[in-house]
């Protein structure tokens, strides 16, 4: 069903700066009449107008492409319009000026794509998988948002749903016609079919769990005391000199910030400043920033050098949070003389490695995704966001409450399954709020 908007909105789709190409998109119900008030005429629908764009006193704004899409066969739902033109900055501006003259307002970000949503062009998983596939930091990342996008998340959704649906229909109607000679479900077949159902949610929850890694990436932080070897320990994972390197302790004072590709993981890299008592306000401020983003990293490299007693720099991890994964990265091992690769005997994840041979290096990759849980093979997985994870855990809660009942209070049990049929149907925008959509249409940018 359409929800067709009453007003039009208009917004600049391509980046902001100079390009070839500039786009001004337009949807609504005046699309038409902008196009032909700009172009003396409305282009026919699917058609390129090779044209020029004047504004109301005939005079030229550019020399351009002009593309009508007709209601409703166009990516909102509505008529759409777009002006192709140069991609100077103040062409664009000028088209845009002119197209607000003539009736259309500013779009919010996202609007373009909510009203997809709502006129029924995408469904809620689509919508957001727009949105991560224009922010795909990896090929991998790229690869799940086109899987989510093109409908597959939300077709595996909507058939354990319906599956769902089945089981309480059955149930509900044996409810009711308790007295009617029903052929019910034995307590056996009832089970075996919740099973398959939890099965079922089990299997796309793991995909979905994944895709939420994939999208965001990992924050991984490197940290230790002055001259560990932190900084030359990234300019080698990140294969560029990002980071000054130099003997003089102290020399990083804040932090830094890489994003390197790992396997189709998009690892965002931090070094930090060596953790020490510092009189320097400058140097303790760093050090205070090194402290506060190791509380919030996925994965801590605890670099330790390997030429020094240990005893000291384990010292300086003291008040990292319990839950913090971390990993002992013992580097100079090119000097200290110790067998690079995978530490064994040690009661945590440790790894010898020379930051400035490369040596123990992969060795150290593997590490990181073993502790992350990446295990790269992204073919079955969706993009996903973290509210669909607590949505289908919020299923599986539902599921597993609903076995409970089985062979006991079957008004309980359809409820628990209904409960969960609820709770799905959030993730695809079947039951929404307006809250929801407006926190998840702003994140997207504006003309998308």
């Amino acid at each position: 069903m359409q929800h067709l908007q009453e007003d039009t909105i208009a917004a600049v789709a391509t980046p902001t700066g100079a390009g070839g190409i500039g786009i001004v998109r337009v949807s609504g119900p005046k699309s038409a009449g902008i196009a032909k008030a700009l172009t003396g005429r409305v282009p026919d629908p699917r058609r390129l107008l090779r044209t020029r764009f004047c504004d109301a006193t005939g005079a030229p704004l550019d020399d351009g492409i002009a593309l009508f899409f007709q209601s409703p066969a166009s990516y909102t739902g509505e008529d759409v319009l777009e002006l192709q033109g140069h991609g100077g900055p103040m062409v664009m501006h000028q088209l845009l000026e002119e197209v607000t003259t003539l009736g259309a307002r500013l779009a919010r970000p996202g609007e373009f794509t909510e009203r997809a949503f709502l006129n029924g062009k995408l469904d809620l998983v689509q919508a957001e998988a727009v949105a991560d596939l224009i922010g795909s930091q990896t090929q991998a990342a790229a690869r799940a948002s086109l899987r989510s996008l093109s409908g597959e998340l939300s077709s595996i959704l909507t058939a354990i749903s319906k599956e769902i649906e089945e089981l309480r229909t059955y149930i509900e109607a044996d409810i009711d016609f308790s007295e009617e000679p029903l052929d019910p479900l034995s307590e056996t077949g009832t089970a075996n079919r919740l099973a398959g159902v939890q099965r079922d949610l089990a299997r796309v929850l793991e995909q979905v769990r994944t895709g939420v890694l994939l999208g965001r990436g990992a924050a991984v932080v490197l940290a230790g005391v002055p001259n560990a070897g932190k900084s030359s320990l990234m300019n080698t994972l990140s294969k560029a000199d990002r980071v000054i390197v130099s003997e003089e302790p102290g020399t990083t004072r804040d932090v830094v910030e890489v994003t390197i590709d790992c396997a189709g993981l998009a690892i965002h890299l931090t070094d930090t400043a060596g953790l020490r008592d510092s009189q320097d306000k400058i140097e303790g401020e760093g050090v205070r920033r090194a402290k506060a983003a190791m509380t919030q990293a996925d994965l801590v490299l605890a670099v330790i050098d390997d030429l020094v007693p240990f005893a000291g720099q384990q010292a300086v991890f003291s008040g990292l949070p319990d839950d913090i994964p971390r990993l002992m990265v013992y580097n100079k091992c090119d000097l200290s003389g110790r067998k690079t690769g995978i530490v064994s005997g040690q009661a945590q994840h440790a790894v010898a490695v020379s930051a400035k041979t490369g040596e123990g290096l992969s060795a150290l990759e593997d590490q990181i995704k073993v502790i992350l849980g990446w295990t790269g093979d992204f073919v079955e997985t969706f993009m996903a966001r973290r509210r669909h994870v607590d949505a289908l855990d919020g299923a599986k809660t539902h599921l597993a409450v609903a076995s409970g009942h089985v062979g006991g209070a079957a008004e309980l049990l359809a409820e628990e399954l209904r409960l969960a049929q609820v709770t799905l149907g959030g993730i695809t925008g079947e039951v929404t709020t307006e809250d929801l959509l407006g926190e998840i249409f702003s994140t997207f940018c504006v003309g998308k």
